[in-house]
């Protein structure tokens, strides 16, 4: 039992942080994926980890960061994207709304690191120091020009990291990963300090972002990280006519702001994709943003049958497990609710009937 005198502020941060200790780590390192299975957990935002039945691991845009804490700070950084979007100058209000539910620095097994874009929510210094330290030294960083850059300014070796742009493939044991364009407009207007981009068409999208398409074995995924809506998702629905699973980035736009896809825009995707199943993701993060997924799910329902959807939605929450095709068929997911084992043993109550 702890003594209250013993207890400090860093003693209460590292007993109580990241909240869910290595339950998640664990889990991961020991599922066996069932051959003609893929496993994937949603680690917040838009991160996910990503494990075949030949045992690779693939982690995409992992973050254990923060945001606001201090309302000390009266103004955004002038480079931020959403002061150049917008023309506003306050703090904005984005708390971390998630936990974090992985503990990066109990990694102990990745075959890639990769990142989308350069955001600091889609790419993280404690995982990448977490993999230097306990995995092999040949796992690979991979991620746009921008992303390397943040990766080396930390001290990850230029040697493991490898910059790719659309058009790209590349193979990580038994997966092909393709680099596909980003339609993330919201980086374009994320300047360096001082960087004046008005009236300036931008032309370095695939400097700061792209998309992936992950062929594992079993089954295919799309992953448009932060993208807007595009026509263009209707050109890869025709390109890559086997996709099973695409994941979009969901939230309620503030006022004025425009950088997560709505309900509609989630579904549009969907359709021209031609996926199976669309996940959302995002809308868990930040408090300023914060959605209710299931509004993609009701309109889905208003809408199914007057468009002839093929694909249905699931939604997921940060922390659980889905496995590809055992899950195909569900809506929404739920924590395990324990306690299979009900009546296995003998009781300890007063009687029987107490309860």
């Amino acid at each position: 039992m702890p003594n209250v005198k013993d207890i400090t502020r860093e003693s209460w941060i590292l007993g109580a942080f990241p909240e869910w200790g290595t339950w998640l780590n664990e889990e991961i390192d020991n599922e066996v994926v069932e051959p003609g299975t893929f496993a994937m957990w949603w680690l917040g935002v838009v991160g996910v980890w990503f494990k075949t039945e030949n045992n690779t691991n693939i982690a995409v845009d992992l973050w254990f960061g923060n945001g606001k804490r201090t309302q000390k700070v009266a103004e955004m950084q002038p480079y931020h994207q959403m002061r150049n979007m917008m023309g506003v100058k306050n703090l904005q209000p984005n708390l971390r709304a998630a936990p974090i539910v992985y503990d990066p620095f109990a990694v102990t097994q990745v075959d890639a690191v990769l990142s989308t874009h350069y955001h600091n929510d889609h790419i993280d210094p404690f995982f990448a120091a977490a993999v230097l330290q306990n995995c092999a030294d040949d796992v690979p960083f991979i991620g746009p020009a921008e992303c390397v850059k943040k990766w080396v300014g930390w001290g990850v070796p230029e040697e493991r990291c490898r910059v790719v742009v659309p058009g790209d493939v590349i193979t990580i044991k038994d997966t092909e990963i393709h680099v596909l364009d980003s339609y993330d407009r919201t980086c374009l207007v994320t300047t360096e300090v001082g960087e004046d981009i008005d009236g300036v068409c931008p032309t370095n999208m695939d400097e700061k972002a792209v998309n992936y398409l992950f062929k594992m074995p079993a089954g295919q995924v799309y992953h448009a990280s932060d993208s807007h809506f595009s026509i263009n998702y209707a050109d890869i629905g025709k390109r890559y006519p086997d996709i099973d699973i695409a994941f979009g980035c969901y939230g309620e736009n503030p006022i004025g702001c425009q950088d997560k896809m709505t309900s509609v825009d989630i579904l549009r995707m969907a359709e021209s994709l031609r996926c199976k199943v669309v996940i959302p993701l995002h809308h868990d993060v930040w408090t300023n943003f914060k959605a209710d997924p299931k509004e993609i799910s009701y309109l889905y329902d208003y809408k199914k049958y007057a468009l002839d959807y093929k694909f249905t939605p699931y939604i997921w929450d940060v922390g659980g497990k889905y496995v590809w095709p055992r899950d195909k068929d569900q809506r929404e997911f739920h924590y395990r609710r324990g306690f299979e084992d009900h009546f296995e043993h003998e009781r300890n109550v007063p009687f029987k009937s107490i309860l």
